[in-house]
């Protein structure tokens, strides 16, 4: 019974929209969106359409990163 737990740690992390991100960050979607093209929020194509995806964890590094 052991063998098939599988730890909550190796569950990928939840990514967030464009928008999602533009709501925490109180900003506008095509501000994320002109970040991720400069490289200041790290994104992730996702999908067929190639959709932008951003992880809590980068988005945390980025608020910690202004605050200094």
């Amino acid at each position: 019974m052991a063998a098939n737990y599988r730890k909550r740690d190796s569950l990928p992390a939840r990514m967030l929209t464009v928008s999602e991100v533009a709501e925490v960050l109180h900003v506008h979607p095509n501000t994320v969106r002109a970040w991720s093209r400069s490289g200041l929020l790290k994104a992730y194509r996702v999908g067929y359409r190639q959709d932008r995806r951003f992880k809590l964890q980068d988005i945390n590094e980025f608020l910690i990163s202004k605050q200094m």
